[in-house]
């Protein structure tokens, strides 16, 4: 991908003049046909090619198929080099640069498209908004956001439930609780998502006692809400009260989906109730939940957690679906266990199935050589994280390192000391 370049050619220098020899051989309709069928960042370009020669890279509605590609194949600087070169672009291909650019991690540059955009005189319409707003999202510019809303309300969009959702999720999850809630209250009319927004940006921010308040008046509460208050609960300290909420769930007909037991495992395993966690894995068994690597490994922490590290080895053995934090999940358990030797043999089997290791693995694998201790092999594991996988070592990496060579260096002075 070419990274981020500022605007500044596109604002100085002209769109570019062609004058190619039109061919009625290549019609618009069969431009579309190939862009369709290409597969990759080259050919696109060859068939770019082909459209300028052909004088149909002023069609909007091709130029807006290539910026799609473009984004697809992450190549912003040759997306604005199409949008360059296009005549009078429209405000669908204007909202298309902006989103190509928000989406894949150029914030800055989305919202320098909108500034140029409303300084050449273009009419947003509801699309613009949203799609610039997740930009001052992604960078928490929370006064840029502001004056995009107002915009939007000059143009006569004051009401739009789905652009007040957008600012509502932005306030949240920038911490601005009271200007949401501002926008919440000020809405009449508030669609579901409106609820559950507010709702899951209190979670965020930790005000359940609000959060509490707002689920309360809800008029209707799906599986989201439910879900968002318990594990609400389970991260505020309070798992008892997730579970009560779970049987209230249950009162009210909405059936749990995985999000919620992966919540109440979590609760499980801050109460340390092997019994609770046993009755949720029962409970996803009996409704057909597949135990995939997500439930698979909140199941793995919970057994271990709870002090039953035989169900944590049972559940990661019929898992046929395993992610990297699986893994993570089996090795810490069977380190924390004491059960050194068996965490590296889990490790290397990881290695064996090709599963690329990242550094929560190696902090494991460290943990599992202090917990038997074999410095060498800790020390050997270090440099082999960095050589073979370029994984920076962390603050945590070397506190396993210090507490193997300090375990060590206890030894040493006990056995020195002269028996009495």
């Amino acid at each position: 991908m070419t990274a981020c370049n500022s605007l500044s050619t596109l604002d100085v220098l002209p769109a570019r003049t062609f004058h190619p020899t039109p061919r009625s051989s290549f019609s618009p309709q069969e431009a579309l046909i190939f862009l369709q069928k290409c597969v990759n960042f080259k050919q696109m370009k060859q068939i770019h090619a082909k459209i300028i020669r052909n004088t149909l890279h002023h069609d909007q509605v091709i130029v807006a198929r290539l910026i799609r590609l473009c984004s697809s194949y992450r190549e912003l600087d040759y997306a604005a080099l199409v949008f360059q070169h296009a005549d009078n672009p429209s405000t669908f291909v204007w909202n298309l640069l902006i989103r190509t650019h928000t989406v894949n991690d150029c914030p800055h540059r989305a919202i320098q498209f909108y500034n140029l955009m409303i300084f050449r005189g273009v009419s947003a319409d509801k699309f613009t908004f949203p799609f610039v707003m997740k930009a001052c999202l992604a960078i928490s510019s929370v006064e840029k956001a502001r004056e995009v809303y107002g915009a939007a309300v000059k143009s006569g969009f004051h009401g739009d439930v789905y652009l007040d959702n957008v600012l509502i999720d932005l306030y949240m999850k920038c911490g601005a609780i009271d200007d949401a809630l501002k926008v919440f209250h000020k809405m009449r009319h508030k669609s579901v998502v409106s609820w559950t927004t507010v709702l899951a940006g209190l979670v965020l921010n930790g005000r359940m006692d609000i959060a509490q308040k707002v689920f309360d008046k809800m008029p209707t509460r799906n599986v989201v809400s439910w879900t968002a208050m318990i594990n609400g609960y389970v991260k505020s300290g309070k798992p008892e009260t997730a579970f009560e909420l779970c049987t209230a769930m249950q009162r009210a007909n909405v059936s749990p989906n995985e999000y919620t037991l992966v919540a109440l495992l979590t609760a499980s395993a801050e109460l340390e109730s092997l019994e609770l966690g046993r009755w949720v894995h029962q409970f996803a068994i009996k409704n057909g939940f597949e135990i995939g690597a997500f439930l698979g490994t909140s199941l793995i922490d919970m057994y271990s957690k709870c002090g039953s590290l035989e169900c944590a080895k049972r559940v990661f053995a019929e898992m046929e679906s395993k992610s990297v934090a699986t893994w993570n999940a089996m090795i810490t358990s069977l380190g924390v266990h004491g059960r050194g030797e068996e965490a590296i043999a889990v490790f290397e089997e990881m290695e064996r199935r090709d599963v690329q290791p990242d550094a929560i693995t190696f902090a494991g694998v460290l943990s599992a050589c202090m917990q038997i201790g074999e410095i060498d092999k800790g020390r050997r594991y270090l440099y082999y994280m960095v050589q073979r996988y370029g994984i920076e070592p962390s603050f945590e990496h070397y506190v396993c390192l210090f507490e193997m060579y300090l375990a060590k260096l206890l030894d040493l002075e006990s056995s020195d000391r002269p028996s009495s």
